[in-house]
């Protein structure tokens, strides 16, 4: 359809022009279904003897660059990059290139220019190009946030992930709409840049046109991989736009599953945490043994094995995968949940990420809809071939012998069996932690339970501080331990921590009767657990009913910060002992490399939130972040904010 079609719609000047241009000469494409998009992603005039597409760009001194190798599989489309370092998310990629507040590095202090420059010759560039674009929505529903992308015609498979995860409107909607119409955001694309401007690297420019005239986000995408852009580029949008409400909200960075157990309690776990921190696994089955037991964990000292055997695990209701909506106009008074935290899910698809699905039968239900999907998929750094079946355990190759750590694929969130609709009240808040192996002779912050249950403020705190944690799959390695930043969605927003933190405090405050838990992956002390712990802790936690434990239930960690743990578990009979609550007591530990781990944990929190000592910050932020630093004990955070009972 033309542009000249769409009378009386409101666009940006930028974008008209871009759309104007490619109209004229015949270029451009104004989609309307994904089916169009799929059909771009691959055009069957193009593609060469062995059936791949090869997606790449003209640039000055260099020739030809491929970006990456599309192929048609009788599942959806599959793309490779050529570039290992394109095939995860830069964590460093986002800039700002506007004056509005904002605590992120700016385009200017990288690049030591304006931005405008850059942004005139983009739209220069794509003036040139053949174009694909699409409308889309994001946000609350009835009240969504309208966007526009524009990406040049042979990216069809980034404009493809980008209308699955993001949704695409079809056009006779829009045009219903007619002078009601509002475009408030827009993506353009332009991945020659990245050569040509930015040294090869990933880099993503939010551009906040607001004033009394405009109220524009403007986002430039220079780089092919969806992660930094099409999904976390979308949600910095979100967060702009929370920030700026009347009453202020957050996008939370979380899963979501509704758990009915065998006794049919129901049980809503909202699990948050950095990239790789077990948000897409908490949704997931438990992964069986050829016995049918779940491996609970390996000794890496002695080899031994320990399992734990759940005959009948709880029925999934899948609500979010990654990303969160919680407006306070979601909040239902019903049912005794007043004082609960809503939300529902922010995406029409998921990006899941499959590296830990490495030969078949590892998960069935995802293995079995990947397969054999309803419509296409889009697949990202899966070994597939023309006309061939993409394998989701087939990855492609870093180099000889080294799988790349983060395939994925895009699954549209129909597709999901049994996923839940609208909004729904969360009765726990659990955050997730990759952590390294502790030893004796190799003392690390690996030091925490099977779970932790957390006082409200110390929860509160976790979210400030969000390790990235150990051997992260999902990005560029940047070594050691690092923070997401408040949220663990920092990366991605565009604004002031002090406002993200105060925005969590609040929410949390608010809902201070959930149950907050902290749950560990891959390493409990010198056990490799993988992420046995959240499935272990979602089947007892659901089948308790998910309220809080009485205080003497529980005991205090070693470390403050971990809060409160159990000293054994009893999960459908079975007794999982103090070893894997209290990791001091592990022989190949210890007290002594225990401390040494919580010494690490103190001074990473330390570090981290000193920055949050903002004029602007809560006072009751401030005291929290004050008991930390004076190092509180977990009685003493329990009193900063009531919970459990005292909250009701």
């Amino acid at each position: 359809m033309p542009v000249s079609a769409l009378p009386g719609l409101t666009l940006s000047l930028s974008a008209m022009s871009v759309l104007e241009a490619a109209e004229r000469e015949n270029r451009l494409t104004l989609a309307g279904s994904v089916e169009e998009l799929v059909a771009f992603a691959v055009p069957k005039d193009k593609v060469d003897p062995e059936g791949y597409y090869t997606v790449g760009y003209d640039v000055p001194d260099k020739g030809f660059v491929p970006e990456a190798k599309v192929c048609r599989v009788p599942n959806g489309i599959a793309a490779n990059y050529f570039d290992p370092y394109m095939r995860r998310r830069d964590p460093d990629c986002m800039l700002i290139a506007d004056e509005q507040a904002s605590d992120k590095p700016t385009f200017r202090s990288r690049f030591g220019m304006e931005f405008e420059g850059v942004r005139e010759e983009t739209l220069a560039w794509l003036r040139n190009q053949p174009i694909a674009a699409f409308f889309f929505e994001s946000g609350l529903p009835g009240k969504p946030l309208n966007a526009l992308a524009i990406c040049p015609a042979n990216a069809g498979f980034f404009a493809l992930g980008l209308a699955l995860l993001q949704g695409i409107v079809p056009l006779e909607r829009v045009l219903e709409q007619g002078d009601d119409y509002y475009h408030e955001a827009v993506v353009y694309v332009a991945p020659p840049f990245r050569h040509t401007h930015f040294d090869g690297k990933q880099v993503v420019v939010h551009n906040r046109r607001f004033d009394d005239k405009d109220r524009l986000h403007e986002l430039f995408s220079y780089n092919l991989y969806p992660g930094p852009s099409a999904k976390k580029g979308v949600y910095g949008m979100l967060l702009t736009l929370g920030e700026r409400d009347e009453v202020p909200w957050t996008t939370a960075h979380c899963s979501t599953v509704k758990v009915v157990t065998p006794y049919d309690n129901v049980t809503t776990i909202m699990h948050e945490g950095a990239s790789g921190g077990g948000k897409s696994e908490m949704l997931e089955h438990m992964h069986r043994t050829a016995d049918g037991r779940l491996q609970l964990g390996r000794n890496l000292v002695t080899d031994d094995i320990r399992y734990v055997a759940i005959p009948r695990g709880c029925q999934l209701k899948p609500v979010t995968d990654d990303m969160a909506l919680c407006h306070p106009g979601l909040q239902h008074h019903r049912d005794g949940t007043a004082n609960r935290l809503w939300l529902m899910d922010a995406e029409r698809a998921w990006f899941v990420r499959v590296n830990h699905i490495d030969r078949y039968g590892i998960d069935p239900h995802m293995e079995s809809m990947s397969i054999h999907p309803p419509g296409p998929l889009l697949f990202l750094n899966i070994e597939a071939k023309p006309g061939a079946t993409a394998l989701i355990w087939e990855h492609i190759e870093d180099e000889p012998g080294k799988p790349c750590p983060n395939p994925r694929l895009v699954v549209p969130r129909e597709y999901i069996p049994d996923v839940v609709e609208g909004s729904v009240p969360v009765a726990i808040r659990s955050f997730g932690v990759r952590c390294p192996p502790c030893t004796r002779e190799k003392p690390t912050y690996g030091i925490m339970g099977l779970f932790h249950v957390l006082p409200p403020s110390l929860a509160w705190l976790w979210r400030l501080v969000a390790p990235r944690g150990h051997g992260n799959p999902s990005i560029v390695d940047q070594g050691g331990m690092q923070s997401e930043g408040v949220g663990s969605y920092w990366p991605f927003a565009t604004g002031r921590k002090v406002d993200q933190a105060n925005i969590l405090l609040n929410q949390i405050v608010d809902t201070a009767s959930t149950l907050f838990v902290l749950i560990p992956n891959q390493h409990i002390g010198s056990w490799e657990v993988g992420f046995a712990p959240q499935w272990v802790a979602r089947e007892y936690l659901s089948r308790r009913g998910g309220g809080s434990f009485r205080r003497e239930e529980l005991s205090k960690a070693r470390c403050p910060l971990l809060g409160y743990h159990r000293e054994t578990i009893q999960v459908e009979g079975q007794i999982i002992g103090t070893w894997f609550f209290d990791v001091a007591k592990q022989p190949e530990v210890g007290e002594e490399a225990y401390n040494a781990g919580a010494q690490q944990l103190r001074k990473f929190f330390h570090d981290q939130l000193s920055s949050f000592l903002h004029e602007d910050l809560e006072p009751l932020g401030k005291k929290i972040i004050q008991a930390c630093l004076d190092d509180a004990s977990a009685d003493e955070y329990a009193e900063l904010i009531p919970y459990g009972e005292d909250a009701e």
